[in-house]
């Protein structure tokens, strides 16, 4: 299972105008062959006048599914030059469409080449990259008399705090990086003097937007 890698964080839209041409893109997370599949359908629906609807996405955790489609521009001049964006920038589960309404100038197989890239690096920019980062929830059952030093040194440190629940005891639970849980355990344990019960509860993907 992976520990961490780029996707963008939602969906997103921009648009640039090139000798005319205007290319609309639209970016989202997909996580499946199928969930790319009608997102492309739903762009194509909703442009059933455009000159083209192209697209790429690449899936999996070792980008075992790559797909482009040109949709009527010259082989290799949309699909692929946006494929190799997505690459390049290292993201993973993620699908572009670029839509073209022709302007009326030709730009020429290497002029497609560079406008079906910036667009998608538009795009890929309107919808933000984020780092999906493999963390363990780590539930801490501590008497109330360390809870004060306990959530201060939490909220103050590395580990984010998800939330504390009152009951006979109380439990702190806090994220920390996966394969760092025995540091964590070590840390705790020196802040309450080995009075913590400590207990991984689950894996969760924490995200992290990337500038």
């Amino acid at each position: 299972m992976r520990n961490d890698y780029l996707t963008v964080k939602g969906s997103g839209e921009s648009e640039i105008i090139i000798q005319k041409s205007r290319f609309l893109t639209y970016v989202k997370r997909a996580e499946t062959d199928e969930e790319a599949l009608v997102f492309i359908h739903l762009i194509k629906q909703k442009h059933k006048d455009a000159n083209h609807n192209c697209s790429a996405y690449i899936i999996g955790e070792h980008d075992h599914i790559q797909k482009a489609n040109d949709d009527g521009e010259p082989s290799g001049t949309a699909g692929f030059p946006m494929l190799e964006v997505l690459k390049k920038q290292g993201l993973k589960d993620t699908v572009v469409v670029v839509t073209r309404y022709f302007g009326g100038i030709k730009l020429g197989g290497g002029g497609l080449i560079r406008a079906y890239g910036k667009a998608t690096t538009e795009g890929i920019d309107a919808a933000k990259v984020v780092e999906r980062k493999l963390h363990h929830l780590m539930k801490v059952s501590i008497d109330y008399t360390w809870l004060g030093k306990v959530e201060n040194e939490v909220r103050s440190s590395e580990y984010p705090l998800k939330e504390i629940n009152y009951a006979d005891s109380v439990e702190v639970f806090v994220y920390t990086i996966a394969k760092e849980e025995a540091k964590f355990v070590d840390w705790m344990s020196e802040i309450t003097n080995g009075q913590a019960k400590i207990e991984i509860v689950e894996k969760e993907f924490l995200e992290f937007e990337v500038n």
